[in-house]
């Protein structure tokens, strides 16, 4: 069942790409990288730009970034995408820089939908599909995969110590949409920030429970090498 939401939200995608990706053992930022013909930060902003709910599109980078004007030219100006040039040390801190640049440009009941750069299988209709599904639901939501494989814990030596209950565990996946103000108080407020990993995990800090939204395995994160392979199958058919 669809939930209705109020005619006057207004949804805003926001795109942290501050990182180095030094996982990825690159020599330069991951989200630049080439992957299906174009670099990967161009895939998950050509979605949002593909979206007819959207209603702008930010990425926000460090400073001294001189890569992503080239990433963004195509769409030119007036095309609904703004680049911020406030980016921090973490993500957590590239965010928070973010939404204080847009203080007063977003009303505080307008939905944020923040996205991983490095996720390039997002799709317009999974974008659809979280806004959809969350509605209005007050602690916001996420797209999330159930974990359908057994679980282990590793021992000491990596031996399996223990097999974990798969019972209600999901996979976080992004977009993962809150509202301005609800975003902005989670990530201010949060007691620990070595403990947020996610946008949601800040929001749950507060006592709330954001609403889970199944994905797809097309929308998987490139953080390895090997990544790439298995992201470029998913984009050759979409």
């Amino acid at each position: 069942m669809t939930v209705a939401v109020p005619n006057s939200v207004r949804y805003f995608a926001l795109i942290p790409a501050a990182g180095v990706g030094a996982r990825m053992q690159a020599g330069s930022p991951k989200q630049y990288l080439p992957i299906a013909g174009k670099p990967m930060l161009r895939h998950a902003l050509d979605a949002f730009m593909a979206s007819p709910l959207i209603a702008h599109t930010y990425v926000v980078v460090s400073a001294d970034d001189g890569v992503i004007d080239s990433v963004v030219q195509e769409h030119g100006a007036g095309s609904g995408v703004s680049v911020l040039r406030c980016g921090g040390a973490t993500r957590m801190e590239t965010i928070l820089n973010a939404l204080q640049a847009l203080h007063g440009s977003l009303q505080a009941h307008d939905q944020v939908l923040v996205h991983d750069a490095a996720r390039p299988g997002l799709t317009p209709a999974l974008i659809e599909k979280l806004i959809t599904e969350v509605g209005d639901h007050p602690a916001g939501g996420l797209l999330a995969l159930p974990v359908v494989d057994t679980v282990k814990r590793a021992g000491v030596g990596n031996v399996s110590a223990q097999t974990v209950p798969r019972d209600g565990l999901w996979l976080a996946q992004t977009p993962q949409m809150f509202s301005y103000a609800l975003l902005h108080k989670a990530l201010s407020e949060a007691p620990d920030p070595q403990a947020i990993t996610d946008d949601a995990s800040a929001v749950e800090a507060l006592g709330l429970a954001p609403r889970l939204v199944e994905g797809h395995p097309r929308n998987l994160k490139v953080t390895l090498p090997r990544d790439i392979h298995t992201a470029e199958l998913y984009l050759a058919h979409p």
